[in-house]
Formats: C-alpha cells, sequence, structure tokens
C-alpha cells in the first residue's frame, strides 16, 4: 500500500491534508464522505438498523442474488454496478469505525469485493460509465479503503466527466489523487485547472495547500514499509 494508516501517525497525516484542503474551499469538497448518506443507506433502504441481524441476512441474500446474477450472465453490467454498490454500502454500513476513521479487516474485504465487481463492470465497456458508483468508488480506492491512487484517479475522472461544469473542489482531488498514483504531469494539470476555477483571492492558497498535500503523500510514501500503489507516470 501507499501507507498504512494504522499508524497514528500516518492516520493523523492523511486527515490533515484533506480536513485542510476541505476548509479551504468552504466545506465544499467533500472527500470521503463516509458518515454522510453512503454510509447505512443500504440498511435504512431495508426498513432495518446497521445492528440488526435479519437486515444482515437480508442484504447478504442480496449479495448472493446479486453474484448468482452476475454468474449466469458475466456480460450483465448493470448486474457488476449493483453489485458494486452493495458490497461498497455493506463495508460502510459494517465495516467502518466513525470514531477511528478506519474501515475494519472485514470493511476492507468488503471493499475489495466491491473493487472487484466495479473492475468487471468497466471491462464489459459500457456505453455511459455510472458516475454515481465511481463516486462511490473514488471512497472505495481512497486512503482510508483500498489506497489505490491509480484506481482512485481514474474513477474521478469519471465523476468529473459527468459534470457539465466540474467545480474546483474536484479537480483539486483528482490532483492529489494523480499524484499519489505517480501521474505528475495529469496531477500538474488538474492542480493547474482547481486553481484556475478558484476565486482570484484564494488562488495562492489553493494552489500552496495542494502542493502541501503532495508533500504528505511523498513523506507517507518514503515512511510507508509496503509497495507503492500505483505506476509512476506522466499521464
Amino acid at each position: 500500500m501507499l501507507f498504512d494508516l494504522r499508524g497514528r501517525g500516518r492516520r493523523r497525516t492523511i486527515q490533515v491534508i484533506y480536513a485542510s484542503l476541505a476548509l479551504l474551499m468552504g466545506g465544499g469538497l467533500i472527500f470521503f464522505g463516509i458518515g454522510g448518506a453512503t454510509s447505512g443507506g443500504l440498511f435504512d433502504a431495508l426498513g432495518g438498523s446497521n445492528n440488526s441481524s435479519s437486515s444482515s441476512d437480508v442484504v447478504q441474500k442480496r449479495v448472493d442474488a446479486l453474484e448468482k446474477r452476475v454468474q449466469t450472465n458475466p456480460r450483465d453490467a448493470a448486474g457488476w454496478s449493483t453489485l458494486a454498490t452493495v458490497q461498497f454500502q455493506i463495508a460502510n454500513s459494517e465495516g467502518y469505525d466513525q470514531t477511528t476513521q478506519q474501515y475494519s479487516d472485514k470493511g476492507r474485504e468488503r471493499l475489495a469485493e466491491a473493487a472487484t465487481a466495479w473492475e468487471r463492470y468497466l471491462a464489459l465497456n459500457p456505453p455511459k460509465v455510472d458516475a454515481n458508483v465511481a463516486r462511490q468508488m473514488v471512497q472505495a480506492y481512497g486512503p482510508t479503503g483500498l489506497q489505490r491512487y491509480d484506481k482512485a484517479t481514474a474513477a474521478q475522472e469519471v465523476v468529473i466527466d459527468a459534470q457539465a461544469s466540474p467545480p474546483a473542489a474536484l479537480y483539486a482531488q483528482l490532483s492529489i489523487f494523480a499524484h499519489g498514483a505517480g501521474q505528475t504531469r495529469k496531477a500538474t494539470l488538474a492542480r493547474d485547472k482547481a486553481v484556475a476555477l478558484t476565486p482570484a483571492a484564494q488562488r495562492k492558497q489553493i494552489k500552496d495547500t495542494i502542493q502541501q498535500s503532495w508533500t504528505q503523500l511523498d513523506q507517507a510514501k518514503s515512511g510507508a514499509t509496503g509497495g507503492v500503489q500505483g505506476t509512476t507516470s506522466t499521464g
């Protein structure tokens, strides 16, 4: 992984990166809205609570049905995207600790299942990639999740492409992901786009904050004990 969030210092580093940028954008930049509508949404929709074993059973039956559906028809793009969403929501409902702001091992397993379904969905080359699922996968691949910055970058580009006028916040986020993935040119272009879309009085501040986030990622990477996710490129 790019870095291990289990270390207190490294976890704090990431919190500082995204909290500072969110504050800079006036609350408009929600990087990883784990505590938002996605958390618990699946169970709420089923009319149960997150701690209800009966709700868990219903959800697992839903997963089983979806898995059977895509096994029967591996080219069912809608089936794969729905499976990715359900697995992602389960990860947030059952495997995310709001206090520590970390996923449990169980939660990470669900995120990995969501990522697998998402990749199968993309492999089918759907005519229009589902931006709502892509938004979930940005979170799944992010620093509190699977820490796959190359995949987070690709998902973020889907989110941006789906909007007629993407805000500066989305480009700032893309810049940080791309830098984490070693995609230097893309990180620079996204940073410049974020700056251009920011009011003139705040441009230096947003540029400095993104640069600081890059530095924090580099420091976390150099202190990591595991491998680096993503490949270094100029894309």
